[in-house]
């Protein structure tokens, strides 16, 4: 009862004050984005940046192809800005392509390094069977990647096509649902107000009290320690909760799997708001505890960058939290996610984020009225 007490005070006083419209404000923030700024459907189209060295003859048996996929079926002349000068180059476009024939190979280098094309090659040959294939690539490119670039064109390429476009594709789930632009970007900005945002915001919490002395007056009441500090990781799920569904109403409806979500966000809200506890122990106010809090934020935004782009994917960033609270929220809002996946995620958060408590509790019980 103490415990409940204690939460449902602490949950009047903080819908009164000045860190709980931020996060309310976060989450319209959040629903505007995606609703106003993101399309539900956003093309993606490819820039690659080629050389051709070979012979006119060669070239145009290299470059019909590309030609039948164009747009318009012809070669248009457009310019590229290098160290503040335009050049001329030849463009081919198809619906979810550009590629640019750059004429001179210093020129294509220098390019690629400012523009970072998705992909960038110089090729050579005097047979369109037997050319040279020679990539620049950027640094962030995945391993799998790398090797595709070191064996694709081991074969003839006509071969390599010949036996894709006869290789039988079987969907192991036909049921398996496709998110649009707008719903794909959901797990990485529900993750930003569940996660981060509830580390900022508990510290701020426990701050604020001990600068109105709220804290102190507590420590001399028959509550204890842990009481208080689970009220404020109440109120922070509680408000995360109440966002995180908003947002989901706002931008899916009724379509996302809400049980999977709430087994997936308590958990993981409860783990993040103890971590924020136990920062917040080792400082007096928000000024000393900025820098810890501000990198740690910095950190898990890093696996969000990961899911958008999916080329950048090293394995250290697998040790992050936040990556799996990406992944699980991804399988909450699908048809048929996994739940298994969820479930294993929760189970983490929840363990971790119990020994989380434990030691901002122990923490707190030496440094409350400091």
């Amino acid at each position: 009862m103490k415990l409940w007490y204690s939460f449902t005070k602490e949950l009047k006083l903080s819908s009164k004050g000045f860190y709980f419209y931020i996060e309310i404000l976060m989450a319209v923030i959040i629903i505007t984005v995606l609703l106003v700024f993101i399309p539900e459907n956003i093309k993606n189209i490819s820039d690659e940046y080629l050389m051709l060295d070979m012979p006119a003859a060669v070239e145009e048996q290299f470059i019909s192809p590309l030609l039948s996929q164009d747009l318009d079926g012809e070669i248009e002349i457009v310019a590229l800005e290098l160290d503040k000068e335009m050049m001329d180059v030849r463009l081919i476009e198809s619906e979810d392509q550009r590629i640019y024939l750059i004429d001179n190979r210093d020129n294509l280098i220098a390019l690629s390094k400012k523009d970072r094309p998705s992909a960038s090659a110089y090729i050579s040959g005097d047979d369109i069977s037997k050319l040279t294939y020679e990539y620049y690539i950027q640094g962030y490119e995945s391993e799998r990647l790398q090797n595709l670039y070191m064996i694709i064109h081991i074969e003839d390429i006509m071969t390599i096509a010949n036996l894709a476009s006869n290789q039988k594709v079987v969907a192991l789930d036909a049921d398996y649902d496709h998110l649009n632009s707008r719903e794909s970007a959901l797990p990485a900005l529900l993750t930003f107000n569940g996660s981060m945002m509830g580390l900022f915001i508990i510290a701020a919490y426990i701050f604020l009290d001990r600068q109105q002395g709220i804290i102190k007056a507590y420590a001399i009441t028959a509550s204890r320690v842990w009481q208080y500090l689970m009220s404020q990781v109440l109120v922070l799920m509680t408000v995360t909760t109440l966002t995180t569904f908003a947002i989901l109403l706002a931008v899916m409806g009724f379509k996302a799997n809400y049980l999977m979500v709430i087994l997936l966000l308590l958990p993981s809200a409860f783990f993040f708001s103890s971590l924020g506890l136990w920062v917040a122990s080792f400082f007096t106010n928000l000024t000393q505890a900025f820098g810890a809090i501000y990198f740690l934020m910095m950190a898990f935004m890093l696996p969000a960058i990961a899911y958008f782009i999916p080329s950048w994917e090293p394995l250290w960033i697998k040790f992050l939290p936040t990556y799996y609270l990406i992944q699980g929220f991804k399988e909450s809002i699908i048809d048929n996610g996994d739940m298994g996946f969820v479930l294993l995620a929760s189970g983490i958060y929840l363990g971790v984020g119990i020994i989380t408590f434990l030691l901002a509790n122990s923490r707190f019980e030496k440094t409350l009225t400091a």
